[in-house]
């Protein structure tokens, strides 16, 4: 209450109280029916039961040694949501719980779903509730005698403005439809987030399994190389073989040494992007060491069906939203309805009187008759930006059905290759072996035992390889696949990342 005025009667503020109700009374006119096309999701594309031209076979190819086990397919089975768990690692298990909590991607992605319902929030208040604003004015006045007024006069004003859009063809619904849709975006967005760092997470820890494993292999290889040559130094000092045999002996010593460093530094860079992807600076400690032998092959892996991938690809899901936010553009129109009413009064005490009160309505409807096209072509614009986020969608969907296809290949074909390499690994160790002894007997030159010694380290090395990649396509199947968030709880209530402290200014008011 405003200090020195005093308080009009209750019958004279029934006026205000009428104004109030105009907010209520306008929100429930001309509910209308929305104008352009209601959203249905696509249908799945109809490829039956496989992802591939031919059917895979139950199980892959089994193989002695790591990673070597059979797998096999489980067609219509569910994903689990902490899908790593399958590789029974509980170091990689909980640097992966570390890193989603630590990492920016993950916040940044938070915090856009975040601003997304915010904005679709301030806009639901705008578009679905009348704008109410209230004025007092005192205004002291001199006329002129010529108006028929003369001396100095006060003239008080209160009033109480309404205005709302009239939602005459679904415009506001339309557009909150689409606001709708930009909070699903910024949702998948937070999951397509998720899966790419728990699968990045995972494979990067594969892959510094396979270079630590391709180091040891080349430092016993090497080892083994500097005894022979060892063996050889001595026999040259005996003048037991020529010079040329002892430096050959050392050019393959020094080429075998010289491609540790190039495995040391890619190593070394692994570790870096690992820490970077567990939320980490490459110079803090605490990050876990992979090897091969920690990890476990996933023996039972689901495969989604066909027709269930686009509803659980989060790419798919968001691309899905792109379409249904640019379906909901195209029945955009816009119509205003503003409305006042307030007493107007030469005295302060008659304020409130009935006699003093005035008002004005008014409903405007704008329909351009001439704008040269602009109407027309920002329809058009609309059908083209949908036709865009339709193609997007297309092919959106074609690269998922390729991951999961060329992941099931791979998987098949990965474990032929660790078989046929872990026999060659195997058959190349055995000559290596037994062109050892025959040297060492003056059966065989040296030429022969060098290129015995240059076969086994390349199968050893290509067989660390394609233990690794069993373990990689393991992974990237579960990817494709689209990660299992649907088994869990939704990111948007989990805590965000650790961030920076920022300083909001105080309001003013």
């Amino acid at each position: 209450m405003i200090s020195g005025i005093r308080q009009p009667k209750t019958g004279r503020f029934s006026l205000l109280a009428r104004c109030a109700g105009i907010g209520f009374a306008v929100s429930l006119l001309l509910a209308g029916c929305a104008v352009g096309p209601d959203f249905k999701a696509p249908a799945a594309p109809d490829v039956g039961d496989h992802y591939t031209p031919t059917p895979l076979q139950q199980e892959t190819d089994a193989a002695p040694g790591v990673a070597g086990l059979a797998q096999h397919f489980a067609p219509g089975q569910d994903i689990p949501a902490q899908w790593w768990s399958l590789f029974h690692s509980v170091a990689l298990d909980q640097m992966i719980r570390d890193a989603l909590k630590r990492s920016p991607s993950m916040a940044s992605a938070q915090a856009a779903l975040r601003q997304a319902r915010e904005n679709l929030n301030a806009q639901s208040d705008n578009l679905l509730y009348p704008g109410v604003t209230g004025q007092f004015g005192f205004t002291r006045e001199k006329t002129s005698p010529l108006t028929g007024l003369s001396g100095v006069f006060n003239l008080y004003n209160a009033s109480v403005n309404v205005s709302y859009t009239l939602d005459v063809f679904g415009a506001n619904r339309r557009q909150l439809e689409g606001l709708q849709a930009s909070v699903d975006f910024q949702q998948f967005q937070l999951e397509a987030t998720y899966l790419t760092l728990t699968a990045n997470l995972v494979t990067t820890a594969i892959q510094e399994a396979s270079l630590r494993a391709q180091l040891q292999a080349t430092r016993e290889i090497l080892s083994a190389q500097e005894q022979q040559l060892a063996v050889i130094e001595k026999q040259l000092s005996l003048g037991g073989i020529s010079r040329l045999t002892a430096l050959t002996q050392r050019n393959t010593v020094a080429q075998t040494r010289a491609s540790i460093p190039p495995l040391e530094k890619s190593l070394a860079q692994t570790r870096h992007q690992l820490s970077v992807y567990a939320g980490k600076l490459p110079s803090e400690s605490g990050l876990p060491e992979f090897d091969l032998a920690s990890l476990q092959l996933p023996q039972d892996l689901p495969v989604s069906l066909p027709s269930m991938l686009v509803r659980q690809r989060p790419d798919i899901r968001a691309s899905e939203a792109l379409l249904h936010q640019a379906s909901a553009q195209i029945g955009v129109a816009t119509a205003n309805l503003t409305g006042s009413y307030g007493p107007l009064a030469l005295h302060f005490k008659d304020l409130f009187s009935s006699s003093s009160a005035i008002w004005s309505l008014g409903a405007g409807l704008t329909q351009p008759i001439f704008n040269a096209g602009a109407l027309k072509s920002k329809q058009r614009a609309a059908l083209a930006a949908y036709d865009m986020a339709a193609s997007d969608y297309r092919s959106t969907v074609l690269t998922a059905f390729q991951n999961v296809a060329d992941s099931l290949r791979a998987l098949d074909y990965d474990a032929s290759t660790l078989k046929q390499q872990a026999e060659v690994e195997s058959l190349s160790r055995e000559s290596l072996d037994l062109s050892t002894r025959q040297y060492q007997l003056g059966a065989i030159s040296y030429l022969t035992l060098l290129d015995a010694q240059r076969t086994y380290q390349q199968a050893r090395v290509n067989l660390v390889k394609a233990q690794a990649a069993r373990f990689a396509d393991s992974a990237a199947l579960f990817q494709a696949l689209g990660g299992g968030w649907w088994n869990r709880e939704s990111l948007a209530t989990a805590s965000p990342a650790t961030t920076l402290p920022v300083s909001i200014p105080a309001s003013d008011n």
